[in-house]
Order: structure tokens, then C-alpha cells, then sequence
């Protein structure tokens, strides 16, 4: 098939370049293993063993009495009281290889916020927070791999999470701006006439609006979260991919115009490289 044979052309001229080529699989690899961002770093443990009973990510919390009630409540692993209760009780906890989430606060630092990386520590600087958590030594704290910042969160912890959810913000607000834009375009480059002169109108005025401003506007009014962001970012997004898609739609349509009714409406695989080659500029 064309479509086949062009991306497998595409994909060996890609091969030569080595530098490209490993780094593409070097950040594949770092994204796949940001996926498992909480069974890497995790202020909570994996496994809880005691009286007997497995507790996984701690699906049943363990009661703490207070007077004569029981509250169920979120305990924190990480406190040395609750740690040495469930070795008194013959309990074994499971921990990731960090002991942070990204927005874990380590309280126990044993210099001022942002902390250099615990390894770079010496034993005069540690010794604070050893005698206070009845420790042997810099060897026995929980490590800050890379340090803190200014308010005590574990910077490879959030690292990350950063790095996972930078990395699928983009993929997400990336395809669907393009299904938007793609189809927009087909739309004006398919049926052409009227329909592609008010089409062009309304985008031309859509981009005329200042967009920061209007961003900066809708952040002061709804609350930044992930979801809004990808909103707001979407509003102006898709447009880039109108044109070429258009031009596309249209030349195929009108490929075969002597026979309208076995005109294809697809643009040929060489004429998408147009689309493609915007997708990783796709922004505001």
C-alpha cells in the first residue's frame, strides 16, 4: 500500500539520524516508567504485613483508637511512632525506592529548605535529625536522591510526576486539537463555495483575538487545573492545522472531477505531510 510503503521510507530516513533515533527511544523509556509514578515515589507503602493480615496501598487503614472511639483515618507511614508500632507488632512494610510524593513536605530536614542531596550530607549536619529519630546514622535517613526545594518536597519525586504529566498534557491537547483541525479542514476543503469563505471568516476573526489576554482572563476565573488548561489551550490550538488540512481535502476532492462520483475525499498519504509536519507546533 502507498500509505505503508511512504511511512516505512519516512521511518528509515528517521533511522539514519542516530541521535534522533536513540533519543526517541531514550524518552519513550522515561515516559513508560513515569506511568508507574507511584510505585516509584510514594509517601505510602506497597505492602503492609501485620497481625496476619496483607494490606496493599493501603486499601484498609489501620484504626487508631482515641478515648473510647475508632476513627478510620489516613495514618502516615513515614512517622517514627507508627513505624516502630508495627514492628512491635511483627509487621514488615514495603517501601518504594522513594519515599515521597511530589507533594510531600519532609519535616525533618537536617539543614534549611531547599536541603542539598542527603548523600552530600555529613554526619555533623545529620545528627539533629538521627538523635531525634534514634538513628545510627546520614545511612539510615530517608533519602532526598537530588534535595528539596524551598518548601521541603523531594525534587526527584517531582521530577517524576512532572515529567508524566507535561508529556500527556501535550499528547492529549496534540490530538485532539488535530481531529478538530483535521476536521475542520475537510469540511471547508471537501464542499468549498460558501461553506470554506464563512468557514475562513469565522477563523480569520477567532485569531484576531488577543489569546493571551483571553487566557489570562478565564485562569482568574476558573480555578487552573489540568483540565482546564487543556480547555483553554484547545480554544486556540486546533487553527494551525486548518489551512493545510483544507488545501488537502481539497485538491482530492477535485482530483478526479471529471468522475464526481468515484472522486475520493481523502487526501493521497504525500500530501499529509503537510498536517503532520504542524502537529508538534500545535499551540496558542
Amino acid at each position: 500500500m502507498p500509505c505503508r510503503r511512504s511511512i516505512g521510507r519516512r521511518w528509515e530516513n528517521f533511522k539514519r539520524n542516530r541521535r534522533g533515533y536513540w533519543a526517541l527511544w531514550l524518552f519513550l523509556v522515561l515516559f513508560f516508567v513515569s506511568l508507574f509514578a507511584e510505585f516509584i515515589a510514594n509517601d505510602k507503602p506497597f505492602l503492609i504485613l501485620m497481625n496476619g493480615r496483607a494490606y496493599f496501598r493501603q486499601s484498609s487503614p489501620i484504626r487508631r483508637r482515641h478515648s473510647a472511639a475508632i476513627f478510620e483515618t489516613a495514618a502516615d507511614y513515614r512517622d517514627p511512632f507508627l513505624q516502630e508500632l508495627i514492628a512491635k507488632n511483627g509487621g514488615t512494610v514495603v517501601w518504594p525506592p522513594i519515599h515521597y510524593r511530589y507533594d510531600s513536605h519532609n519535616l525533618d530536614l537536617p539543614t534549611p529548605a531547599p536541603s542539598p542531596p542527603t548523600w552530600k550530607l555529613t554526619e555533623e549536619q545529620c545528627k539533629p535529625v538521627v538523635e531525634k529519630k534514634n538513628l545510627s546514622g546520614c545511612r539510615d535517613l530517608e533519602y532526598n536522591w537530588l534535595g528539596t526545594d524551598d518548601q521541603g518536597r523531594d525534587v526527584v519525586a517531582r521530577l517524576i510526576y512532572g515529567f508524566r504529566i507535561s508529556v500527556m498534557f501535550g499528547l492529549i491537547l496534540t490530538i485532539i486539537s488535530s481531529v478538530i483541525g483535521v476536521a475542520a479542514g475537510a469540511v471547508q476543503g471537501y464542499f468549498g463555495g460558501w461553506t470554506d469563505l464563512l468557514f475562513q471568516r469565522v477563523i480569520e476573526i477567532w485569531t484576531s483575538v488577543p489569546s493571551l489576554y483571553l487566557l489570562l482572563i478565564i485562569s482568574s476565573v476558573l480555578v487552573p487545573g489540568f483540565f482546564v488548561l487543556l480547555g483553554i489551550l484547545l480554544l486556540f490550538s486546533w487553527v494551525s492545522l486548518v489551512v493545510s488540512s483544507a488545501r488537502n481535502f481539497c485538491a482530492a476532492a477535485t482530483s478526479n472531477i471529471s468522475r464526481p462520483r468515484e472522486r475520493s475525499a481523502f487526501p493521497t498519504p504525500p500530501s499529509c505531510s503537510g498536517i503532520c509536519s504542524r502537529m508538534p507546533w500545535l499551540r496558542p
